[in-house]
C-alpha cells in the first residue's frame, strides 16, 4: 500500500493566547443604572421577574476570562454569570476577533443576584455599538456590591454566526483568587488518555476513505493549580516537546480559532472536527488551536505534506494532538 511505503520512508532525517485578553484603558466610566444609548433587541421581561428566565443560559465566566459560542436563531439571548468583587471596574466586550463578520449584538448586565436567585429585570448597564463596527462593549462598569451578575449577548439576526464575549477587570485590579498565579517559565506536563469510541471510529472511517492520507489523534490532560488559565503558548510547548513532534518545532505555528480549525482538515477528516468539540469542551470555555505546517520530500519526485494542530480546551484542562499526514503519489 501507498500509506505504508510512504511511512517507511519518514525514518529519514530532516534537515534542520492569555485568557486575560487585552485589557482596555481606563476610557469611558459608565455607573450601573446608567445607559448611554437605546439597545436593539434586549431580552424581554418574563412573568417570573427573573431576567434570566428569558435567556438561555450557557454557564459562568470568570473575570479575566472568555467564552465563544453561535446563535442559532433570530432573535437569541445568551446568558453568563459572573462573580464581581465589591468596588470593582469591569470590562465587558464582544470582541472583533473571535466573532463573525457583520454582526450586530447588545450586551447587557443585571443583578447581583438576590438570595431568592433572581436577577431582577432592571437593565444595570448596557450597550449596542460602542465596540468594533456594531458589536458592544461597556469599556468601564462601576460595580458598588459584591455578587453574582448576569451578561446577556443578544442579537436580532445573529443565526448562525460567532461571537467571543471578554470579561475583565480594568488594571486587572479586581481578580482575585485563592491560587496563586503560575510560576515563570512554568512548563505542563501532559498525560495521555484513551480518545473516545466514537472519535476512533471516525478516525478510521476517514483513513479507510483514502490510501495517500493518514491522520492520528491523541488526547492529553494536565494539572493547574494555579489562578488564570493556561496559554495556548505553554500546550504548544508541551507537545513539541515529545519526539515524535520535535519537527514541527523547526516551523513557525498559527493560532487559529477552533472554527478555523475545520479550513485545514483534509474533507475525510472534518466530521472530527464538531466531535472534537462537543467530546471534550464545556461548552463555553475559548477553544484554542496552534497549528504547523511543513512538507519535504519522501521520495524521489514525491512529497509529503505534515500539519500538527494543538488543541487547548483551558477550562476543561484537556489538549487534543491532531496530526493529519499527505502524500504525493
Amino acid at each position: 500500500m501507498a500509506r505504508e511505503w510512504m511511512k517507511a520512508l519518514l525514518v529519514l532525517p530532516m534537515a534542520v493566547l492569555a485568557a486575560c485578553g487585552d485589557v482596555a484603558g481606563t476610557e469611558q466610566v459608565e455607573q450601573l443604572g446608567e445607559s448611554a444609548q437605546g439597545v436593539l433587541y434586549a431580552p424581554p421581561p418574563p412573568a417570573s421577574g427573573n431576567i434570566l428566565d428569558s435567556t438561555t443560559y450557557l454557564g459562568p465566566v470568570a473575570l479575566g476570562s472568555a467564552v465563544q459560542t453561535y446563535f442559532t436563531t433570530n432573535p437569541q439571548y445568551y446568558s453568563f454569570t459572573v462573580q464581581v468583587p465589591a468596588s470593582s471596574q469591569i470590562i465587558l466586550e464582544v470582541t472583533h476577533a473571535g466573532s463573525s463578520m457583520y454582526l450586530d449584538t447588545g450586551l447587557f448586565v443585571y443583578g447581583p443576584k438576590n438570595a431568592s436567585g433572581s436577577y431582577g429585570t432592571t437593565v444595570l448597564a448596557q450597550d449596542d455599538d460602542a465596540g468594533y463596527g456594531q458589536l458592544s462593549k461597556l469599556p468601564a462598569v462601576n460595580v458598588v456590591q459584591g455578587g453574582e451578575y448576569l451578561v446577556v449577548v443578544s442579537s436580532g439576526n445573529g443565526s448562525g454566526k460567532q461571537f467571543r464575549l471578554q470579561t475583565n477587570c480594568v488594571a486587572g485590579a479586581c481578580v482575585s483568587s485563592s491560587l496563586p498565579p503560575a510560576p515563570s517559565g512554568y512548563q505542563l506536563t501532559l498525560t495521555e488518555q484513551a480518545i473516545t469510541s466514537q472519535l476512533s471510529a471516525t478516525l478510521a472511517t476517514g483513513e479507510a476513505e483514502r490510501d495517500w492520507t493518514t491522520a492520528s489523534v491523541r488526547r492529553f490532560d494536565f494539572a493547574w493549580p494555579y489562578s488564570g488559565e493556561a496559554s495556548l503558548a505553554q500546550a504548544d510547548a508541551a507537545v513539541l516537546g515529545f519526539q515524535e513532534y520535535q519537527d514541527y518545532g523547526y516551523f513557525a505555528g498559527t493560532a487559529l480559532t477552533y472554527p478555523q480549525l475545520n479550513d485545514y482538515l483534509y474533507s475525510e477528516f472534518q466530521p472530527l472536527h464538531p466531535q472534537i468539540l462537543s467530546t471534550y469542551g464545556n461548552g463555553w470555555e475559548n477553544v484554542q488551536v496552534m497549528t504547523h505546517y511543513y512538507s519535504r520530500a519522501v521520495a524521489p519526485g514525491a512529497d509529503g505534506w505534515f500539519r500538527l494542530n494543538v488543541i487547548l480546551f483551558p477550562q476543561s484542562k484537556k489538549i487534543i494532538v491532531l496530526e493529519q499526514i499527505g502524500y504525493e503519489t
